[in-house]
């Protein structure tokens, strides 16, 4: 048999190499385009002077270390990131779990589930309805107040009040987001195999011992992803923000600082370093994200 000439691999190996890449090309043009082109012309843009267009170096950045507004808007940020997340995943789980194959499951997760269809800026309009408010001694227009009042309480300046308007902002967030999360980790709650459950109960393990040591870590990659892509979307919080308050009160957040930035102060050199700074946050939760996906995956 003759053998291969000399070196004949390395081409093949090449080719086997660039192969995948040229058939991703189509895919990766538009990233390239849509992603990579204004990401580093975000980048660039943050190290001008919006005025002048000169260059400014840092100065930007040096704003967004020293501004009190943006120290408040990065604390809500993270106030939104804990709560959000951890109130979609304690609501998508509770329900997940406790609706699981019974006779009302359908109905109790439409219900949890149908607040995701209505579009942020909507669901804000109806709950600043809810949270609405006005002075003791005359009558409550919202909701919530309203209640308040017949039970012989006082009214709440929900969106006022710096000790109550985060966290109503936050609830509303969780409202419309659990049942994202409650769709994937019943999807993966079904997904855990009867048997382990039988084993379970066979050993003796009680219903919450066989959720804690058998359903719980069946569905850690769930868990995990979901609230990585419920993380996203409180770094992203802008909508519910800028309806309701505007980051009036001490509600602002990082996007909606931005927003006021660009579109209010003219000023694209801070407002681009603000979005530079929120994709630099976004980025680790995003690397998780990818490896638990690929956890998933396997």
């Amino acid at each position: 048999m003759a053998g291969r000439p000399a070196g004949g691999g390395a081409p093949h190996r090449l080719h086997r190499r660039l192969l995948p890449w040229l058939w991703l090309a189509p895919a990766l043009a538009p990233v390239g385009v849509f992603l990579a082109w204004p990401l580093a012309n975000t980048v660039w843009l943050s190290l001008r002077d919006a005025g002048s267009g000169a260059w400014a170096g840092i100065d930007n950045y040096r704003y967004l270390a020293t501004s009190a507004e943006v120290h408040t808007a990065l604390r809500n940020n993270l106030l939104w990131l804990a709560l959000l997340t951890g109130g979609c995943l304690a609501v998508g789980l509770l329900v997940a779990v406790l609706t699981d194959r019974v006779r009302y499951e359908a109905v109790a997760k439409a219900a949890v589930v149908l607040p995701t269809a209505i579009p942020f800026v909507a669901g804000a309009v109806i709950w600043r309805f809810m949270y609405q408010y006005r002075p003791p001694g005359l009558p409550q227009t919202g909701t919530l107040n309203a209640v308040l009042t017949a039970a012989g309480a006082a009214p709440v300046a929900w969106l006022v009040d710096t000790r109550t308007n985060n966290a109503a902002l936050i609830a509303v967030g969780v409202w419309m987001t659990a049942g994202f999360a409650t769709v994937i980790l019943s999807a993966a709650l079904k997904a855990v195999p009867a048997e382990l459950h039988e084993a379970a109960r066979i050993d003796g393990a009680g219903p919450w011992q066989a959720f804690r040591h058998v359903t719980l870590p069946q569905l850690r990659p769930a868990v995990v992803v979901t609230a990585t892509l419920v993380a996203v979307s409180a770094f992203k919080a802008f909508d519910i923000v800028y309806v309701m308050t505007n980051g009036n009160y001490r509600t602002d957040v990082i996007a909606n600082l931005m927003y006021r930035q660009l579109f209010v102060d003219q000023d694209y050199g801070r407002a681009s370093a603000i979005a530079v700074l929120l994709t630099l946050l976004a980025v680790p939760v995003l690397l998780v994200n990818a490896r638990a996906t690929r956890r998933v995956g396997r």
